[in-house]
């Protein structure tokens, strides 16, 4: 693959393994974006289990993983992540919202220690690295490409991210709050031109005024951003555990007669740039 994207979990707060759940997944929050030979892993939810396992047979030595934030749904799955227990693997970790309140390192090692778990980060044989970064600035991890970030409106902050290759953009923009008849000027700036945007469309509009403050926002704010920042396609993510398949089908349907260029993401689905 050139460039694309594939989704190993796509449920927002926690995992919801039922029949009901089987057309869109119920694994939370991972996703991985291909550029050329490289991949990288965003967020570390339930979802990367099954990445993990696919990584493994395929003999993957190094892995670059840019998390979100650092809420249960997008790390519950990094003690699962079999790559991370393998010698001479190599783990590279970025977040984007911790600094001046903790550090990566603290955060997945005491989700890792007693009584919350019973096996140590240090059981991790691979080699990890694991940075600190202010959300908002810009990074190269490879010549041929480009990151760039931006904070999120969200508790305890979060942060996007923007990954370009080839002269195209994926955005990952969750978990995030929008304010009402506001477009978020981060967001915005992010996004710009980009060939994809996978957005935090956790609630529809019925449902969000009960939910302010909880850090999430609506299909219909993703595509009022896509059709300002002139993205190509707009990603619906992070879908609340009771929307099951039924629901999901009913809510692309009216997100896609508002703007064709909408999909609601699906655990295993691939998407090519």
């Amino acid at each position: 693959m050139g460039f694309g994207v594939k989704f190993w979990g796509v449920r927002g707060s926690i995992a919801v393994p039922s029949p009901q759940h089987i057309k869109f997944g119920g694994n939370t929050s991972c996703v991985q974006v291909l550029a050329g030979d490289h991949r990288f892993v965003l967020d570390a939810g339930t979802g990367i289990r099954g990445l993990g396992a696919e990584i493994f047979r395929e003999g993957v030595k190094e892995i670059n993983l840019l998390l979100t934030h650092t809420h249960w749904d997008h790390i519950n799955g990094f003690p699962f992540f079999t790559p991370a227990y393998i010698p001479n693997n190599k783990l590279h970790i970025r977040a984007g919202h911790l600094r001046g309140s903790s550090t990566i390192r603290e955060v997945l090692s005491n989700q890792m220690d007693n009584p919350m778990f019973p096996v140590p980060l240090e059981a991790m044989q691979a080699e990890m690295i694991m940075e600190d970064f202010d959300a908002g600035g810009s990074f190269s991890l490879f010549n041929e490409v480009q990151i760039r970030t931006a904070a999120l409106n969200h508790p305890n902050n979060a942060t996007a991210y923007r990954i370009e290759y080839g002269g195209k953009a994926i955005c990952y923009v969750t978990d995030t709050e929008h304010v009402p008849g506001e477009l978020d000027e981060n967001i915005l700036t992010l996004v710009e031109g980009a060939e994809i945007m996978i957005y935090d469309a956790t609630y529809t509009e019925d449902e969000y005024p009960a939910k302010v403050g909880w850090g999430h926002s609506t299909w219909n704010e993703g595509v009022k951003l896509c059709k300002e920042a002139n993205v190509k396609q707009l990603v619906l993510f992070h879908h609340e555990p009771d929307h099951d398949d039924a629901f999901m089908e009913k809510l692309e349907a009216e997100a896609q007669a508002e703007w064709s260029g909408c999909i609601a993401a699906r655990e295993g689905s691939l998407l090519e740039v």
